[in-house]
């Protein structure tokens, strides 16, 4: 049966998501799980962004590849994305992140379980099926030991992610210099390896709650149990407000200063 209207989109989001997720997951787990002999801190924003860059290709034609719920707030608190699809993408971005952190765990748990052994995590935790709270950070994201929850990790998010959302309005914005739509993948998947350059010690730069709440429940599941919701003094919601309001952020501010003053119609010249 051929998907018709917001069903195709959904379809095609989760997808995009996917294909990001299971991409910057992967990276995380190679590097982590080889103790950087197999990548390094930059080769985990190179993925990280090829990863966007290849997910909005996806389902960019199809749904706009928001792959990110503040991406998707941010455009229908400024660009007049229907309010009634938005629960709709949130739920699937957020799926999608399961779905990729799960078939990254499938992909890797014999490396994983080498590196717990090799460490010396407690011998009851593979007996027990679970794992070292040490190794949750592959799929979702933990701050520095010296970094509050709150306020720090909660500005060091919302900085992040009105970064990323000002860009990609600047990226798609036809008035001002928008490349190519066939280039824009490419460019935004390169603002998320900017992000990741600078932003990206203090709490691995989340700026995506589907992309670290999704893993974080599957981890929960997979043998971290609730220490994962519990862990650098509930830092878990983090991921989640801070990216919502800096989206919304990083969308307004680049509307009052760059939007609203393009010339109308009236006032182009002749």
């Amino acid at each position: 049966m051929k998907l018709h209207g917001t069903s195709r989109e959904i379809s095609a989001e989760f997808l995009g998501t996917f294909t990001l997720m299971l991409i910057g997951l992967a990276v995380n787990a190679q590097v982590f799980l080889s103790e950087q002999s197999a990548g390094s801190f930059l080769s985990i924003n190179i993925g990280w962004g090829l990863g966007v860059t290849f997910g909005v290709y996806v389902a960019g034609g199809v749904s706009g590849a928001h792959l990110n719920p503040a991406v998707t707030v941010a455009l229908a608190m400024c660009r007049g994305f229907p309010w009634a699809k938005v629960v709709p993408y949130i739920i699937v971005q957020t799926l999608a992140a399961f779905a990729a952190a799960a078939v990254v765990y499938g992909t890797y748990f014999e490396a994983l379980h080498a590196f717990e052994v090799a460490h010396g995590f407690p011998a009851a935790y593979a007996e027990a099926g679970r794992h070292a709270i040490e190794t949750a950070g592959i799929f979702a994201t933990y701050p520095q030991e010296f970094l509050s929850t709150y306020p720090g990790g909660l500005v060091d998010q919302i900085v992040g992610t009105a970064v990323l959302l000002l860009c990609i309005f600047a990226l798609t914005d036809v008035r001002n210099l928008a490349p190519d739509p066939r280039l824009a993948p490419l460019m935004i998947g390169l603002i998320v390896t900017a992000v990741g350059l600078t932003f990206g010690f203090n709490c691995g730069y989340a700026i995506n709650p589907a992309r670290d709440f999704g893993p974080r429940v599957f981890t929960m599941f997979a043998g971290w149990g609730t220490d994962v919701f519990r862990a650098n003094d509930y830092f878990w919601w983090v991921p989640i407000v801070g990216p919502l309001i800096g989206g919304v952020v990083g969308a307004v501010v680049y509307d009052a200063l760059v939007t609203r003053h393009h010339p109308t119609a009236a006032e182009q010249p002749d």
